[in-house]
This record gives C-alpha cells, sequence and structure tokens, in this order.
C-alpha cells in the first residue's frame, strides 16, 4: 500500500499554513499520507497558526485525523527517528514525497545527503529510487549557497517549487494565496483539486 501513499514533511521554514492546507487536501482527494513534522516545524505551526499538535506522532496523528475528519487509515505520522518507518526504504517507498515548507538547511541536508533525520532519509530515499520529490523552499532573499543546492537537486530532477503565489486569480485574502502555491504542488502530484481557475480559464 505504500507505494500508492505520499510522503509530506514540514520544516521549520516559515510558512506552516501551506504544509497543513496541502495535508487537508491530500486527505480530502482520499490519498494515503505518511507525515513528518521536524521539531522546528511544530514550533512555527505553534506560532503561526491555532494549531497545537501534540508533541507525540499517535497524538499528533489522532488529532490530524479528527481535525480534518479523515479516514484513520490514510494518515500515519511518524517520529523524527522512527527508523522502522516505510519511508525510509527503498523497497517500501512512497509514490511521491513533498518537503512544504522547506527550509534551506533542510534543503541543504538533501542536497548532501545528510539522512540525520527520518525526514532526511526519508528524502534521500526519494532520490536513489528516483521518485518524485518536491520541495517547497520558503526563504528570501536567496545566497549563492541555496541557489547552489537548489540546482545540484534540480539536475537530480527534484522539483523545486518556492512558495511564490501568483495573482491572476485575484486573491481576495491569504487562503486564497496558499491556495494558489497548494494547488500547484497537487498539480505535481497528479492530484485533482478545484482550488482556483487555471490561467485562461474562466471561474465557474
Amino acid at each position: 500500500m505504500s507505494r500508492g501513499a505520499i510522503a509530506l514533511a514540514m520544516t521549520g521554514a516559515s510558512g506552516a499554513v501551506y504544509g497543513l492546507r496541502l495535508l487537508e487536501c491530500l486527505l480530502g482527494a482520499g490519498r494515503q499520507v505518511y507525515f513528518m513534522v521536524s521539531s522546528p516545524a511544530q514550533m512555527v505551526i505553534a506560532t503561526e497558526t491555532d494549531f497545537n499538535l501534540p508533541a507525540r506522532p499517535e497524538a499528533m496523528q489522532a488529532a490530524l485525523v479528527e481535525y480534518f475528519a479523515a479516514d484513520s487509515r490514510q494518515l500515519k505520522v511518524f517520529a523524527k527517528e522512527q527508523w522502522t518507518a516505510p519511508v525510509a526504504s527503498g523497497s517500501s517507498a512512497p509514490r511521491a514525497m513533498v518537503v512544504c515548507p522547506c527550509s534551506s538547511g533542510s534543503l541543504s541536508a538533501i542536497a548532501n545527503g545528510a539522512s540525520k533525520t527520518l525526514l532526511e532519509r526519508a528524502a534521500d530515499v526519494m532520490l536513489k529510487e528516483q521518485r518524485k520529490l518536491i520541495l517547497v523552499s520558503r526563504e528570501t532573499p536567496l545566497s549563492a549557497i541555496h541557489l547552489e543546492n537548489m540546482l545540484t537537486l534540480a539536475r537530480l530532477g527534484v522539483t523545486i517549487l518556492p512558495a511564490n503565489p501568483g495573482f491572476y486569480h485575484r486573491p481576495s485574502n491569504i487562503d486564497g494565496l496558499v491556495d494558489f502555491v497548494v494547488g500547484r504542488v497537487l498539480d505535481h502530484l497528479d492530484v485533482e483539486h478545484a482550488l482556483l481557475p487555471r490561467w485562461g480559464q474562466e471561474e465557474d
């Protein structure tokens, strides 16, 4: 079942709303999600949103399933050093992985094959198994180091998808900006959505 799953990881970059909205959309689409949250990400989530996620993976999983009214079988939350998780092995790698938001530190670790945490190992597995890996970077301005790391990963086939919302759909609030970025991620995951009208198409 893991090969049809989508791994979603959140790191400590600002923009927790992107990751949480993406999780909501994936669960709403009936997808199975393997979820990983770094310790800095938990702090950012508490700072930027009204979510107070429990620290323990089991409790976090239960809280998210209840909040998003999802099937309990859809979501599995893994601890940062849970090396027995399916995402840690190429023999059980998910179909795709998204890091959203992706901090520059996490991007650097992935680019250099650090694999010190389960999140980093999961991304390394996606690279070696040549599976889809999407990094929603959230940093500005970018240094030469950031750009070189991005280029290294892009040459390996990684999709670098910065959290840069468009405005042609005339968003009236923050939700519209978030949905623009999340919609682009869903497009690259081949997950159908109706978050916003597409370029050249009028909204129904």
